[in-house]
This record gives structure tokens, C-alpha cells and sequence, in this order.
């Protein structure tokens, strides 16, 4: 009996084998062929720019300060005691303005006593005047001598010349007394005062009495290296930039960030290097009707010192550096795929690198959805719109790019 049982399995398990050989058979194939249905991954989606020339000015930002245009010390032209000081201290004052005033007394009466000795020659004048005209008379009557007339014009002469003398001793003693009133030799914002009210001061002193600093407009003196401007001169020779340095604006921007609402003009280059530094100094000017720059202030100047006029430039997110720190961009190439390309970056210009070597026109640079290609990988090129945009994402259900 048991023989019997034992022989009945072997003859079911015989049975079922191909039964399970067929229906592995067709579950394997049925896997097969759900695979092979599988729809491929389609390219990425990736934002790019078309490189175009274009005409990009080159301005340098270079550090400066402001300093006045003109420096005028306030001294006295006659020794006196000063009585009284008649401008407010860091106020603005216009040229000619009394600042401050000397005791006057001992100018007037020098005045009174020129003006008497000028009236004394003026009778003596008259005096030889009358006796001139008298001998002349009398010489053409034949009376007196040729010689008597002449020594009435020699006395007519002499008294001539002490009036002369007179006019200009009464002249100095007017200007004395006109400079007992110390005035503001040029317009500007004066100091504080450098002396007091009854101080005893002289033509030849050696401390100013105050300090007057012309501040509209004010210069603004920088530095830039030799080897910038060297470069930019010789851009200009061969004619790859337009417009001199000498004849574009100047903008400043102030030590918190802001630019200074006034453009200025580039006055002269320096035709001295200092040794230490190897920096050029430059001065620009600007106008300051407000006040607002004040001497010592510093700022940083943006001169525009040419124009490149095939200037090929990228968004700054769209290169990418290496371990070595060598700038490389992504471009499509003619087949739709990523090629990773080394460049040369050039000038920063806004939000943008300019590209010295490595690009031409035309080239499309990938700007986002680099992130996640690799060289030779195909991609989607889209236009890039704006910094921060993200590319659109496809029907065909594929990824943003970036």
C-alpha cells in the first residue's frame, strides 16, 4: 500500500512540471515585453542664452576722496588789534564779505594828514603854475631872460611831481585804512576762527586767521594702475574701444551704497607713477551745490574709460569653475548636447561676465538646468527669460530645468 501511494505522487509530480515550465515561460515573456514597452527618459529641459556682440562700455570703480577745489587762508594786510569778528564760524561766505575788522583809528588819521599833505602840494603846484605863466609873458616882451622862464618850469615840475607823490601817499593811506576790514578772498564754507577779538595781528603772521575751502565744485582724486590704463590706452590705439576716457562721465558712489546723483568730468591724468603703489592719480570734477561732499569724504569713483564694441557677454550664473578655479561654461552644441567648454572671463558688467576667449557668435550657453546634465548628455534648449526664471516644464512630462 504504501509502494502504491508513493508512485501515485511521482506520476502527479510528472504531470505538473510542464504545466509550471509553461507558465514560467509565460510570465517571463510577459516581463520582457512590459520593458521593452517602457517609454525612454526624455532630454532635459535646460534654459539658454544666444551669445550676440554687443556694444558694452568698460567703466572702473576705483576708490577716491573728495577734496576742494579751491583753499583760501584768511590773513590780515595791516597790523592792528582786531576788534571785532563778524562771521559765523562754518558758515558759507562770498568773496569780498567782511570777516573780520582791525581798529581803524590810526589809518583814518593817516588818511586826514595825506590828504593835507596833498593839498599843500596841490597850492605849491599852483604857486609855480602862476610864476611859469608870469615869466612867459614877460619873456615875450622881451623883458627878462630865456633863462628866468626856464627855472620857473624846473620849480613847475617839482611841484608837479609832490602832487604826484601826495595822490599816492593818500592812496596807500586809504588802502590801509580799506584794509582794516579783513574780506573773504573766494567764495567757499570758512572754518572756525583762529583767533579773537583782541588779538594784535600783523601783514606777516604766521597762523591764518581762519580757513575758507571752496566746495562747488569739489574734486574727487583716485588712482588706477599703470597696467589698466596701459591696456585700455592700447585698446584705444587699435581701435577695439571707442570713445576717449577723457571725454566720458564719472559717477560716484558714496560710502553707504548710494550713487551720487551729479555726474562729473575726468580733468587730467597724472603723468607720474608713484613708486611704492604703481598707481596713476586722476582727478575728476564734480558739481556739490548742496554741499553734500565734503572734504575728506570717500567714495568710489565709476569712470567709463571706453567702449567694446564686440562685447560677448553671459549671466555670471552661467559659468561654472572648476577644482583648479578655470572658468567653463555649458553650450549646445549642433546635436543637442551638453559640451562643456572652458573660457575667459573678462570684466564683471552688471549682473553679466563679459567672455574674452572661449565663445563666439551664436554659441547657446546654458544659464540653468546645468545642474543636472553631465557632458554629451542631450538636452532641451529653451530660451532663458530672466535671473531666477525656471524653464517651463514640457508635455512630454519631463524635469525643470535648474
Amino acid at each position: 500500500m504504501p509502494r502504491t501511494r508513493f508512485s501515485l505522487a511521482l506520476i502527479a509530480a510528472a504531470l505538473l512540471l510542464p504545466l509550471l515550465a509553461a507558465c514560467n515561460d509565460s510570465s517571463g515573456s510577459k516581463d520582457k515585453g512590459a520593458a521593452s514597452a517602457a517609454p525612454a527618459r526624455p532630454p532635459s529641459a535646460v534654459a539658454t542664452v544666444t551669445v550676440t556682440p554687443e556694444k558694452i562700455a568698460i567703466v572702473n570703480e576705483l576708490p577716491g576722496r573728495i577734496s576742494p577745489t579751491r583753499i583760501a587762508e584768511v590773513r590780515p594786510r595791516v597790523s592792528g588789534i582786531v576788534t571785532d569778528r563778524v562771521f559765523t564760524q562754518g558758515s558759507r561766505v562770498e568773496a569780498g564779505e567782511v570777516l573780520y575788522k582791525i581798529d581803524p583809528a590810526k589809518f583814518k588819521v593817516e588818511v586826514a594828514r595825506t590828504q593835507a599833505s596833498l593839498e599843500r602840494a596841490k597850492a605849491e603846484q599852483l604857486r609855480a603854475q602862476q610864476d611859469a605863466d608870469r615869466q612867459k609873458q614877460l619873456l615875450d616882451r622881451k623883458v627878462i631872460a630865456a633863462q628866468q622862464l626856464e627855472t620857473s618850469n624846473a620849480t613847475l615840475a617839482q611841484a608837479n611831481a609832490a602832487v604826484a607823490v601826495a595822490k599816492a601817499e593818500l592812496d596807500a593811506a586809504e588802502l590801509d585804512l580799506e584794509y582794516a576790514d579783513v574780506r573773504a578772498p573766494i567764495s567757499g564754507r570758512i572754518g572756525r576762527a583762529l583767533i579773537t577779538e583782541g588779538a594784535l595781528v600783523s601783514a606777516n603772521n604766521a597762523e591764518p586767521l581762519a580757513t575758507i575751502l571752496q566746495l562747488d565744485p569739489v574734486y574727487a582724486d583716485f588712482t588706477q594702475s599703470v597696467r589698466e590704463l596701459m591696456a585700455l590706452r592700447k585698446s584705444l590705439n587699435m581701435g577695439a574701444l571707442a570713445e576717449d576716457p577723457g571725454e566720458a562721465p564719472v559717477k560716484l558712489v558714496l560710502d553707504d551704497g548710494t550713487e551720487y546723483g551729479r555726474s562729473g568730468r575726468l580733468l587730467f591724468s597724472d603723468t607720474t607713477v608713484d613708486r611704492t603703489t604703481g598707481q596713476v592719480i586722476l582727478r575728476a570734477e564734480f558739481p556739490n551745490p548742496d554741499g553734500d561732499l565734503l572734504p575728506g569724504l570717500y567714495v568710489r569713483v565709476l569712470i567709463e574709460q571706453g567702449v567694446d564694441q564686440e562685447a560677448l557677454a553671459v549671466p555670471q550664473q552661467a559659468v561654472q569653475h572648476d577644482a583648479g578655479g578655470n572658468a567653463q561654461v555649458y553650450v549646445v552644441n549642433a546635436d543637442s548636447k551638453a559640451e562643456l567648454r572652458p573660457v575667459t572671463t573678462g570684466r564683471v558688467v552688471g549682473q553679466r561676465w563679459i567672455i574674452t576667449e572661449g565663445l563666439q557668435a551664436g554659441d547657446k550657453v546654458i544659464v540653468e538646468g546645468f545642474q543636472k546634465i553631465r557632458p554629451g548628455a542631450p538636452v532641451n534648449p529653451q530660451p532663458w527669460q530672466s535671473e531666477g526664471t525656471a524653464v517651463t516644464e514640457p508635455s512630454d512630462g519631463s524635469q525643470k530645468a535648474g
